[in-house]
């Protein structure tokens, strides 16, 4: 396929990712990214060139292939790279026609969410961010809090405010502390999080608990995650619960889930610990991954974007199936399409810090932009894309785009857009 050998290319033959989209007059289905194109699964499947199995492509959600299992993944990845290789199977090759209505030019679709998302937990895996989080608000002496290195610390997030890649956030407003009291209004401290979203493939039921390893069978892909936080308004609803409004108006996702068989190359071994974990949470394979991870911001009528984050999913401290196990553990029914996301992944220099708040230390430093200007937290109309890549033999294996423009608050509460 056109720009699938280009080395900056995210979806060589390699990859073959996984989303949802839509062109004209034809509603959301299921495709996969090879180069500049999207395979339309539900055509090739009506053409007889997929394993058999009603694996619901034409259906606006992966759920119900993810829901098949491993052997089914297995099976549709095979024949993809059999069907795409060159000197593999003619059956598209050779069929025009099919070819003309399966292999459609990414710039002329439209993407959705790639799955229903029943279950959306935000956890707070990596060190390094929880680490300069607690210095800024508690001190060093105080930064980690008792439990951190015990077991993944999260969150119930809202299902209902997942969105795709492309989708404009609008600054929330809320309550924070005044000069003795609380005032409402804007968030004047927006902020993104840079990180690794787990979705859950295979169920389990009421009572259920997993292991490490069952975890990762569990598991069918990997997304781009940017969990927008208000960081006034956090800082004054987060004692003693947690995180509510501040994080609840907006989470943006990649429309491309890039799949453990894609990334198994990209493996490697956790972190060293300051303490053992208790049995239930000790891995037994090399579960992390070696991405990497960058986040550009773009003011409004900027001709270029600025890089403000680069980083490495190799910085967390809790791998994906840590944090399903954890999640599992105590019984919790967990659901095809539950999304897990890591926290923000921040690395051991300031470029590598996950999102603003660390970067300006508390809003104490300015952010330099690279080609002009500067910022402590976003500002109206900036625009923030996420990207990502592993690399195997040379070929980048990436995730597309992540990105989101901040749109200004709503004037009025309970008035119309």
């Amino acid at each position: 396929m056109d720009g699938a050998q280009a080395p900056e290319c995210d979806f060589p033959l390699a990859n073959l990712p996984y989303g949802v989209f839509s062109t004209a007059g034809h509603g959301p289905r299921c495709g996969v990214a090879i180069g500049d194109h999207v395979l339309d699964l539900a055509a090739l499947a009506a053409g007889g060139l997929l394993p058999a199995g009603d694996h619901g492509f034409d259906q606006p959600s992966l759920n119900r292939f993810m829901a098949s299992g491993p052997e089914a993944w297995a099976a549709l990845r095979a024949r993809l790279t059999d069907l795409l290789a060159e000197g593999g199977s003619p059956d598209l090759r050779e069929n025009a026609a099919l070819r003309a209505r399966a292999v459609l030019p990414l710039a002329a679709v439209q993407m959705h969410l790639p799955v229903e998302v029943k279950g959306y937990t935000d956890f707070y895996a990596g060190r390094q961010h929880a680490f300069n989080s607690g210095s800024i608000l508690r001190g060093p002496e105080n930064a980690l809090t008792p439990n951190w290195s015990h077991m993944p610390i999260g969150y119930n997030g809202r299902v209902s405010t997942v969105v795709v890649s492309g989708t404009p956030v609008r600054r929330p407003l809320g309550q924070v502390m005044g000069e003795g009291a609380p005032t409402f209004g804007p968030s004047k401290r927006l902020d993104i999080e840079v990180e690794f979203g787990a979705i859950v493939a295979l169920p389990t039921e009421l009572g259920q608990t997993l292991t490490v390893a069952e975890a990762w069978e569990h598991l069918f892909g990997f997304v781009l995650l940017n969990d927008w936080s208000a960081r006034d308004i956090q800082r004054w609803e987060g004692q003693p619960l947690g995180p509510f409004q501040s994080k609840a108006f907006a989470t943006t996702i990649s429309p491309w889930v890039v799949t453990r068989a894609a990334l198994e190359q990209c493996r490697r071994s956790g972190p060293a610990r300051d303490t053992a974990l208790l049995p239930y949470l000790q891995e037994e394979a090399d579960y992390f991954f070696d991405v990497k991870l960058e986040a550009h911001l773009a003011p409004q009528g900027a001709a270029q974007a600025s890089r403000i984050v680069q980083t490495n999913t190799a910085h967390l401290y809790y791998s994906a199936p840590q944090l399903l196990a954890h999640h599992a553990v105590c019984g919790c029914r967990m659901q095809t399409g539950d999304l897990l996301g890591s926290g923000t992944i921040s690395g051991p220099e300031r470029g590598n810090f996950g999102c603003l708040m660390e970067q300006s230390w508390g809003g104490r430093d300015e952010i330099a932009l690279e080609h002009g200007g500067s910022r402590i937290f976003l500002e109206d109309g900036d625009s923030v894309t996420l990207t990502g890549w592993g690399e195997v033999n040379g070929q980048r294996i990436g995730f597309g785009r992540c990105e989101g423009q901040i749109l200004p608050a709503a004037t009025a509460v309970g008035k119309a857009f």
